[in-house]
């Protein structure tokens, strides 16, 4: 496969080169992954950025209704959507329905979009482990607008917001206390909280659970990347298309912002900076799949179960065996980080 053909191709917007591409990076083959690094560090030289938008929200919230109705209205204003959108992996099989193209039946029909359904396998966070290349595909391929779909996820999955430029969570009215604003993990981690289906006889429901969140919101801790009102909450009806434009607008006014006070680049440095601990920790792991590493992880595995050792004496066991430079390190693995 020639990699600069491939690269070429997804800068002009093909799609199924973008199609090809994302299979690549998304190929856990030794091979597939060399060649989706050099994919990658090309692509890389284009400079291309387009809106990362991440969005989440418990299963059932319309995720993927709401989707539909932002990005058919984004592409009305003359805007290229892509949409990734991550489907959980069944822990038996391994597989996945991937059936977002038929829940945005009429998004995945217009030439503006693109959307990608790519399994979790297993992955925790909502996301997908080459979600964040697949994304940086997109934006090479001149997309203006990335959304990013995660799984039906709950409190501690935050790890879309560590991809994306803005997080949106979907809430569904009457889902919850006031209290629940002020939760850690994926409430605090949010730029907007959107309570989808304002409509019907749910409409004056979600205008009381807005406010709630509103009220809860003004709890948090002002973040320094947050200009004043934010993070807030909206009410929007996806099947009505009623609020989406508001939507759109404060993300627009949010993105301004922290690119006029510097607050993007950071954000997104900081990001890529945590994307290569994630890949360190996922390649260090990965090693641990050689033929001789299985071998040995099965025979301490037996030993375990059979109470023979602890599964603390067995981890260090393995790592002496694969690494004795690193499990004779004195440094504790549960040791803070330096804060030099």
């Amino acid at each position: 496969m020639d990699m600069s053909a491939l690269a070429q191709a997804v800068l002009r917007g093909e799609r199924r080169a973008l199609a090809r591409a994302i299979t690549l990076v998304e190929s856990g083959r030794a091979d597939h992954r060399a060649q989706a690094t050099e994919l990658l560090e090309e692509l890389a030289q284009g400079g291309r950025q387009a809106i990362r938008v991440g969005l989440s929200g418990t299963p059932g919230v319309g995720k993927s209704t709401f989707i539909e109705a932002f990005g058919l209205m984004l592409i009305e204003r003359g805007l290229r959507v892509a949409v990734l959108a991550v489907d959980p992996s069944s822990k038996r099989t391994g597989g996945s329905i991937l059936g977002d193209k038929t829940r945005m039946d009429h998004l995945s029909r217009a030439p503006q979009a693109f959307i990608r359904p790519s399994p979790s396998q297993s992955h925790l966070g909502g996301v997908a482990r080459r979600t964040r290349d697949a994304v940086a595909l997109c934006e090479a391929a001149g997309f203006d607008v990335v959304l990013v779909e995660t799984v039906g996820v709950g409190q501690s999955e935050t790890v879309v917001a560590d991809l994306s430029d803005v997080f949106l969570l979907l809430l569904a009215p009457a889902g919850g206390d006031e209290l629940q604003g002020v939760k850690r993990g994926i409430m605090e981690a949010a730029d907007m909280i959107v309570v989808n289906k304002a409509d019907g006889d749910l409409k004056a429901t979600a205008t009381r659970t807005c406010a709630d969140y509103a009220g809860a919101l003004r709890l948090l801790r002002k973040r320094p990347e947050d200009p004043e009102g934010f993070p807030k909450a909206l009410t929007v009806s996806a099947l009505e298309n009623n609020g989406l434009p508001g939507v759109w607008d404060e993300i627009t006014g949010l993105v301004d912002w922290r690119r006029a006070h510097g607050h993007w680049d950071h954000r997104r440095a900081a990001q890529a900076r945590r994307w290569f601990e994630e890949e360190l920790r996922e390649t260090v792991l990965a090693r641990l799949q050689t033929p001789q590493a299985r071998c040995m992880s099965a025979d301490l595995g037996a030993q375990v179960e059979a109470g023979e050792i602890t599964p603390a004496r067995a981890a260090l066991t393995m790592l002496e065996a694969i690494w004795p430079e690193i499990a004779a390190a004195p440094e504790s693995l549960d040791a803070p980080e330096d804060s030099a």
